[in-house]
């Protein structure tokens, strides 16, 4: 089974110098019929005015990912981690047991664009923890490049659920194609361009539901930027 999320149908934030759209019910924004898939449970397609961002505040029990699209995003946390990404990092905190940390657009002048996952982890009450890495273009171009993982492969982050992510950067007649195991769900968000997958034509911001599939193909590509989630049933 394939289902579109079409990216005009996302929930819409705008907080002035926040604007974000939610692939899924948060905050404000509800909608039951998109509460999550399978144990993803958030993506947020930020836009934060230079020197703006997100005051001090909690979380536990999530495994929070950023992508950075455009800009450089900073963050502070109570366990003592501060750091700046940028295009091409991935940066994953796991809540567990409670942290407090803030994000704030790093640059004076510039907008910073990036996305923000959350996955419920298969762990309750685990020791906060911070990682981030890298991933530089050539290794997303015509490929499907891990970026997050149970067993932090590949030097992936690790992620606390029997989840993967993978980053890719496709155009022209560049293809790939990911297995999907019996019981296991797929999940393909497009950052940038537009792209077929699984033969549905999908644009920037779009998104798409995979069930009941033995793989998920991407092809077809205009400067397609894509995430793509092998995801537990639950």
């Amino acid at each position: 089974m394939l289902t579109i999320r079409k990216s005009a149908d996302r929930g819409d934030a705008n907080h002035g110098w926040l604007k974000s759209k939610h692939s899924f019910s948060f905050a404000e924004y509800f909608d039951e019929q998109h509460m999550g898939f399978g144990p993803l449970r958030v993506i947020n397609e930020d836009r934060v005015e230079a020197g703006r961002g997100f005051g001090t505040h909690g979380h536990r029990d999530m495994e929070i990912i950023s992508y950075v699209l455009d800009g450089e995003l900073a963050h502070k946390d109570s366990m003592g981690t501060g750091s700046v990404i940028r295009y091409g990092d991935v940066q994953r905190m796991s809540a567990g047991s409670g942290v407090r940390h803030s994000e704030f657009n790093h640059s004076a002048s510039n907008p910073v664009h990036f996305l923000q996952i959350w996955i419920e982890p298969n762990v309750k009450g685990i020791s906060p923890s911070y990682e981030e890495k890298h991933f530089d273009t050539a290794s997303k171009q015509g490929a499907l490049r891990v970026i997050a993982s149970p067993d932090g492969r590949d030097n992936s982050v690790l992620i606390h659920q029997d989840a993967s992510i993978f980053a890719a950067i496709l155009n022209g007649d560049e293809q790939v194609t990911q297995p999907l195991a019996v019981g296991r769900l797929g999940y393909v968000y497009v950052a940038k361009g537009q792209l077929l997958v699984n033969g549905l034509l999908l644009e920037t911001g779009d998104a798409l539901k995979i069930n009941d599939e033995t793989a998920i193909t991407l092809r077809e590509a205009a400067q397609a930027e894509v995430l793509l989630f092998d995801l537990p049933a639950r």
